[in-house]
């Protein structure tokens, strides 16, 4: 944070991470009070669809037995909704906390990313440097991307958790109401190509922000004296900017408290005891592979690969409790400034890393594809699960900021290997508790990519001092 202390840092972190567990605590006890007859209502609907689904099977399809069982399904999903709906209802308070919070994050994003890139591209001066930087990036990511789903798959095959938990199945007729996505040539171009800056900005689509910025960098350097004076008026933009994030970031830890306390509220231990070995394994991935990243770290930056991962255990845990990488993204490119890291290269590498590298995503979507496949007793060989990888790889590129973004690419994946999309619903409980992991690894990858690169552009410089 611009200005802070190190007192005062270490104490926003602690306030964090008290709001966690006072949320964890508080959403206990209105799980089973404030919400309980919401819960208990839901719960006794799931058994009875569960008992319908076990009724249907070896039932003929023609027959009115059938039919009936299906229409029974059919109401109970119905008085589903407003059940639901009051429960939201309830916790609404505490969501609308996080909400805020996330929404002001996302008013400074467009217009930091904007701001810094354009200055740092500016300072780069030609296009050639722009294309040298772009290339080691795009190569890190791709190496980080590759990385994470295969060791999502690698993982999958080693547990067997579709195998081993002996959840029941969803009908394979069953919609999950996961909206799916392939990938296409023009859907992509159309994702990295801004038909007009100020509806990217609007909607956050930082992928045609950075674009955009790079043709503003570019053309501003290009110009002379007359673009340095739009350099030094961005520079100025980007440290307002960054000041308006010091005030946001004391609402963190509210943020961090309401969503703490509507998620446990909803879920519940019940559901941490059904899916405790998904949740763990995926965990245990994920530290695995934070393991690997800051080993490729050391490989790039030595010794001073430790000072930036505790630099940036603020942003992480930011990210992880409020389930948003990008609520993370100011914090993360002040930190990696101070580290030692150029802002041109920071501003150009972890935007681009919003698209590209989202490391904790890249290793759900093979770990929760294969999962599926498990559960519904679908054999996949070592060809096919790598052609599903690779496919992974270009589909999830262009769908950044769409919501539950890595839920739709994977029913875009298993409709393309004829594997049942309605197995996504074994997932939807826990995806909220899982996206907080995501989320805080899709961080640790983006800030070990841009110390990396910089280290490789010889623009690592030596970092501001601080006591952690």
């Amino acid at each position: 944070m611009e200005g802070a202390t190190p007192a005062r840092k270490n104490r926003l972190t602690l306030f964090i991470i008290l709001a966690l567990l006072a949320g964890i605590i508080l959403g206990f006890i209105l799980n089973t009070t404030y919400v309980h007859k919401e819960n208990k209502q839901l719960d006794n609907l799931e058994v009875k669809i569960e008992q319908i689904n076990t009724s249907l099977k070896g039932v003929d399809t023609g027959s009115a037995a059938y039919k009936q069982l299906e229409a029974e399904k059919k109401e109970f999903n119905k008085e589903r909704t407003p059940i639901l709906t009051a429960r939201d209802s309830k916790l609404e308070p505490f969501s609308l906390i996080a909400d805020v919070f996330l929404r002001l994050i996302k008013m400074i994003v467009a217009p930091l990313v904007f701001s810094t890139l354009v200055v740092g591209v500016a300072k780069l001066g030609d296009i050639k440097s722009v294309g040298r930087i772009g290339g080691k990036t795009l190569l890190w990511f791709l190496g980080a991307s590759f990385t994470s789903l295969f060791l999502g798959m690698l993982l999958v095959n080693i547990f067997k958790p579709g195998l081993a938990m002996h959840v029941p199945l969803p009908e394979a007729s069953d919609s999950p109401g996961i909206e799916k996505v392939g990938f296409s040539l023009k859907q992509f171009l159309h994702h990295v190509f801004p038909a007009s800056v100020i509806e990217s900005m609007a909607t956050n689509e930082i992928l045609q922000i950075v674009v955009f910025s790079l043709f503003f960098g570019v053309a501003t350097a290009a110009i002379g004296e007359q673009g340095k004076i739009v350099i030094k008026a961005f520079d100025a933009i980007a440290h307002v900017i960054l000041k308006v994030t010091s005030y946001v970031m004391n609402l963190a830890p509210l943020a961090v408290f309401g969503a703490m306390t509507a998620i446990i509220a909803k879920q519940g231990p019940g559901i941490l005891k059904t899916y405790s070995l998904f949740i763990l394994e995926f965990y245990l991935g994920l530290l695995l592979l934070w393991g690997i990243l800051n080993f490729a770290g050391f490989l790039m930056v030595g010794k001073r690969i430790l000072n930036l991962a505790k630099r940036i255990k603020e942003p992480v845990l930011l990210a992880f409790t409020t389930a948003s990488s990008e609520a993370a993204f100011p914090k993360t490119m002040d930190e990696l400034q101070k580290f030692g890291c150029k802002d041109k290269i920071v501003s150009f590498v972890l935007p681009l890393g919003y698209s590209f590298n989202l490391d904790g995503s890249m290793m759900y979507m093979t770990f929760a594809a294969l999962f599926i496949a498990q559960s519904y007793g679908i054999h996949l060989d070592f060809g096919t699960q790598l052609s599903m990888l690779l496919v992974l790889m270009l589909t999830s590129k262009g769908i950044a900021g769409v919501p539950r973004a890595s839920l739709v690419v994977i029913a875009g994946t298993l409709a393309t290997f004829k594997i049942p999309e309605a197995g996504l619903a074994l997932l939807l409980g826990i995806d909220p508790l899982l996206d907080m992991g995501r989320s805080a690894t899709n961080v640790v990858g983006n800030s070990i990519a841009a110390a990396a690169v910089s280290k490789w552009e010889g623009a690592l410089e030596e970092e501001e001092a601080v006591a952690y």
